[in-house]
């Protein structure tokens, strides 16, 4: 059996290290908002080059908490992607904002800065690009149009841990953005877990409230706040993979290209660089009209293949009724059309040519 990401060989790399970290927590019974939470926070900021990096307990709260303390509130409009997980339109929900989907690009699968300008009303504060499988969206004209139109620019970081723009990480671009550490991420705990990034003091201030039950003094409450904050054995994992992230950065983008050298006289489309943004592939993601036939073949020999994401938001029976009349032909296509492959920081060549070879059986037939 070939999974979609081998979380076991991960592990039995640094299985010492995290065990002996665990050991020491469980010693010194420092549980909540422990030396290990501190310690990752300074080193997540110091690796992605912003000034304040707040861990919380999941990615989806990470844009909740953001978006929050970006002052957005009920009635206001943000604009999104409609292919992408839904926790992005659910943070917008959250906060009683109202989220409002944008065109995806045909080759990136990212919203961009044409698509977004289109959908812009007197309503809209802020944007919220999702950098999608970890390709980075065209960050550097989103930002530009938001300045222009003095909104806040918010990046749904989730899949893009260690991709960057022009030598900047994704995350250090907006008034805000949040990451997610589900286990199967580029970087992922052994849980839920998130953290909210910004460079902006008082808006870190206000996560660190509101992740807290609204207290920056114990028993003391200001606002309501949640129950938001990273588990300190979360963070003894996170620490540990922190140290080798470029390191699997590195192999993630190996295998895609290896993929792609190996896929490429088939009838199908492969993931997108654009030259600007490093593609860390937290997906490895084709598009291909015979999808279905393929996947069928890769699940006969026990490969691992999923479709993210079969349905888009926008036609989601949740958003139904406030998304009436939406049409996104470029995001519905998409849809209809991808696939992931099986992609990890472990996967060998060899894996990679095995799987290539089931779909060379279906495509050269």
């Amino acid at each position: 059996m070939i999974p979609m990401v081998n979380l076991k060989a991960q592990y039995a790399d640094i299985k010492d290290e995290i065990e002996r970290g665990f050991a020491e927590t469980l010693d010194n019974c420092a549980f909540i908002l422990g030396p290990n939470v501190q310690a990752f926070e300074t080193e997540a900021a110091t690796y992605l080059g912003v000034k304040h990096a707040i861990s919380c307990a999941s990615g989806t709260d990470a844009l909740h908490l953001a978006l929050l303390a970006e002052g957005i509130e009920p009635g206001d409009e943000v604009v999104t992607s409609a292919f992408t997980f839904i926790a992005t339109a659910e943070a917008i929900k959250y906060v009683g904002a109202i989220p409002v989907f944008a065109e995806i690009d045909a080759q990136t699968f990212n919203i961009t800065a044409e698509t977004i300008e289109k959908v812009l009303t007197p309503k809209t504060k802020a944007v919220m690009p999702v950098h999608l499988f970890g390709q980075p969206v065209d960050i550097i004209a989103i930002k530009a149009l938001c300045e222009k139109h003095g909104l806040k620019l918010i990046e749904d970081c989730a899949q893009s841990f260690g991709a960057s723009v022009n030598g900047k990480q994704t995350g250090g671009f907006g008034a805000a953005a949040g990451f997610s550490f589900f286990p199967s991420k580029n970087l992922g705990c052994f849980g839920d877990g998130g953290l909210v990034t910004t460079d902006c003091s008082i808006a870190a201030e206000k996560i660190k409230q509101y992740r807290n039950h609204g207290s920056k003094e114990r028993y003391y409450h200001d606002v309501i706040g949640y129950n938001s904050r990273l588990d300190e054995l979360q963070a003894v994992v996170l620490r540990a993979k922190l140290k080798r992230i470029d390191q699997y950065n590195a192999a993630r983008r190996h295998a895609a290209h290896l993929y792609s050298e190996l896929l490429v006289e088939l009838p199908l489309t492969t993931p997108y660089e654009d030259g600007v943004g490093v593609h860390v592939y937290h997906q490895y993601t084709l598009l291909c009209d015979r999808r279905d036939e393929v996947m069928r073949a890769l699940q006969s020999q026990k490969i691992g293949c999923a479709v993210y994401y079969p349905v888009p938001l926008h036609k989601q029976n949740v958003f139904k009724n406030e998304c009436a009349g939406v049409s996104l032909p470029v995001t519905e296509s998409v849809a209809a059309n991808c696939f992931s492959l099986p992609i990890c920081s472990s996967i060998s060549d060899d894996t990679i040519k095995e799987i290539v070879g089931v779909i060379r059986s279906v495509l050269d037939a």
